[in-house]
């Protein structure tokens, strides 16, 4: 390892021994390496290789929030707070009898944490439990978390001044600290997960259309799933995106899967033009009827799920929903597409 990346893991070793996060441990049964991971400032992030220690761990199944759900609870409100705990996971402190099993050697000694480390498989898992439990009664009403990332949310000023109070006095209660660098106070929308939230509804994040947009064209079927992965994630934008990406998908199949040609290129073209005018969608209003509309083609079938606005006069689009129908047999694939119509 390089000297000079040596000597920023020693910095960050005393940054974290000094914090009360690390002590000096000996004759360890379990000792993992350190793979230092470049920040864009010039700083090293210090991780830990925890596969070992991760394959003997049993899996903590408490589940995470699903990302759409936790958008469209969001999204419809005037005022956010957007804010980011401070080395989230190392406010959890570990059992003492699991310390040992956290340490990793370096050129200065070998240490292990005190509190929980990033790169433990059940640690998001761990601390969604720990906010869940701590913040349940606010939950979905007036606060959204998923694992380290916390947003307040109102429909006025005042409302919005009570529920930081309120919010506030329970951070302060179980000593959990903020990182003010990453927190954002009464803004009108902002970032979340991939997302523009506001009082308007969702919207993508203009720097994952900027990344797919600046995508040179797929050469490999790797290189096709990395850009079909970026849709997926903002599938439910992209109206029939099965249909619009079919001559694409069909890249990926096993037998015969083809090449990509001057057709390729022109989807390709086609959905980054679509994503730089995608639509805004409204978050589902629990207490007006849904409209859904379907459509099937040869390969594929889709739908939207909508409701009017507030005017009772116009449609808005909640979700986009398709399904690839390419591996299904044609006969059970025309049944399919009957049953749904």
């Amino acid at each position: 390892m390089r000297p000079d990346i040596l000597l920023k893991i020693k910095k960050e070793v005393k940054k974290q021994f000094d914090a009360g996060f690390l002590q000096v441990v000996k004759y360890s049964e379990w000792v993992d390496n350190i793979v230092p991971v470049p920040k864009k400032d010039g700083k090293v992030r210090m991780c830990v290789d925890y596969r070992d220690l991760n394959k003997a761990s049993p899996k903590d199944n408490f589940p995470l929030p699903h990302i759409d759900t936790l958008v469209d609870n969001t999204a419809g409100y005037s005022l956010f707070s957007f804010m980011d705990d401070f080395s989230g996971y190392n406010q959890i402190k570990m059992h003492p009898e699991d310390m040992e099993k956290t340490t990793f050697v370096t050129m200065w000694g070998t240490f292990c944490y005190k509190v929980m480390p990033f790169g433990l498989k059940n640690a998001g898992a761990t601390y969604q439990r720990a906010m869940v439990t701590l913040f349940h009664d606010m939950m979905h009403k007036e606060i959204e978390f998923y694992v380290d990332d916390m947003i307040a949310k109102s429909k006025t000023e005042n409302e919005h001044v009570q529920v930081l109070r309120k919010l506030f006095l329970r951070l302060r209660k179980f000593q959990l600290k903020l990182n003010p660098a990453k927190c954002t106070f009464g803004a009108r929308s902002g970032k979340l997960l991939g997302f523009v939230v506001s009082e308007k509804g969702i919207e993508i994040d203009p720097d994952k259309v900027k990344a797919i947009q600046e995508l040179p064209p797929p050469r490999t079927q790797k290189e096709v799933r990395g850009f079909l992965g970026r849709l997926n994630y903002i599938a439910r934008f992209i109206s029939q995106l099965t249909d619009k990406c079919d001559l694409i998908f069909r890249l990926l199949r096993k037998h015969n899967p083809g090449v990509w040609d001057e057709e390729c290129q022109k989807t390709f073209d086609k959905v980054k033009h679509y994503l730089s005018n995608a639509p805004v969608l409204m978050p589902p209003c629990p207490d007006k009827p849904l409209i859904l509309y379907l459509a099937v083609f040869e390969n594929s079938m889709g739908c939207v799920l909508g409701q009017h606005d507030e005017t009772g006069r116009k449609e808005k689009a909640i979700y986009y929903l398709t399904r690839n129908l390419l591996n299904v047999k044609r006969d059970i694939r025309r049944s399919k597409s009957c049953a749904v119509l």
